[in-house]
């Protein structure tokens, strides 16, 4: 009888237990039914941005722990920025044409020049544009990418991928192309597509092959398009202009996908914990190095 009775309670509590679960998971899939329902939900954006950021394996991570704390602020503030200082200068001094420079924005004290020797240019430069497409182009691309790369991995690290395409640029630049002044944030702009572009390759069967193939060619068509307008700008400047340097965009792509690609692809690991982003960050800071010694001692701008 005692037997029976112990068996009866297991039975009781089994079947408790399996209610409870079973009333846990329709309650589960009720809120995710309303948030497919209503598309400013945020769990349905955040799933949107998993699709397109991440490998399948992490985005039930992603997703458990997603939250707009804090919000996308960096890729928001440094477009401000570059927007503002456009404005201020489309104002303070109208441009002619909206191609290619005017020659008194030249004279700003945030663009790269190589004969000057302030050492903030070689990041200010990146506030400094060459006109309307330019900076629209670089905005979209970046507020389009920059977003959910920062929804993501957070303000940290996209900063210090953007960040390291925007100084790595001015260095190729004073490198490469060192006689030529250079404005624009593309370097930092080519080292978040570079970094995306290695994390899509890489990921390539794990991020849905169709909107694979859809990322990789949206990003070709935006690098040979804004490749062509820095090219005209090199090349082709009117009489009147002066030419602009794009060896930004290659150094900034480099960067990214050095950089970038093992910083976007350690979303559920320590970064410092890597050793292939100390291999990154040491390789850099090699290229750095020399940079710093070819333009104290052998540049031709000297």
């Amino acid at each position: 009888m005692a037997a029976a009775h112990d068996l009866e309670i297991e039975e009781d509590v089994n079947l408790n237990m399996e209610t409870e679960m079973k009333e846990e998971l329709e309650e589960e899939k009720m809120r995710e039914g309303r948030a497919d329902k209503d598309p400013f939900k945020p769990r349905k954006v955040h799933r949107i941005v998993s699709k397109w950021m991440l490998p399948e394996p992490v985005r039930r991570t992603y997703l458990e722990r997603a939250n707009c704390l804090p919000p996308p602020l960096f890729i928001i503030f440094i477009s401000i920025a570059e927007l503002a200082v456009f404005i201020y200068y489309a104002v303070w001094k109208p441009q002619k044409q909206w191609i290619t420079l005017d020659t008194g924005i030249l004279e700003s004290p945030f663009i790269y020049r190589p004969e000057k020797e302030e050492a903030w240019r070689f990041i200010s430069y990146m506030l400094v544009h060459a006109g309307v497409q330019h900076i629209l182009g670089n905005l979209i691309m970046q507020l389009g990418l920059g977003i959910p790369l920062e929804m993501v991995h957070k303000g940290l690290r996209v900063g210090l991928v953007y960040l390291a395409g925007v100084i790595a640029g001015s260095l190729a630049s004073s490198i490469f192309d060192p006689l030529k002044s250079l404005v624009g944030a593309s370097g930092g702009v080519y080292a978040l597509m570079g970094g995306y572009f290695m994390n899509v390759l890489v990921n390539f069967q794990e991020m849905i092959p169709a909107f694979g193939v859809v990322r990789l060619l949206i990003i070709v068509v935006i690098i040979v398009s804004d490749m062509g307008f820095a090219l005209y700008r090199r090349f082709f400047v009117p009489a009147n202009g002066s030419p602009v340097s794009f060896a930004a965009h290659i150094a900034g792509g480099f960067a990214g996908m050095s950089i970038g690609y093992t910083v976007f692809s350690c979303f559920d690991q320590a970064l410092l914990k890597d050793p292939r982003f100390w291999t990154a960050i040491a390789a850099y800071l090699a290229f750095v190095l020399f940079a710093v010694f070819f333009n104290i001692f052998l540049s031709p701008a000297n």
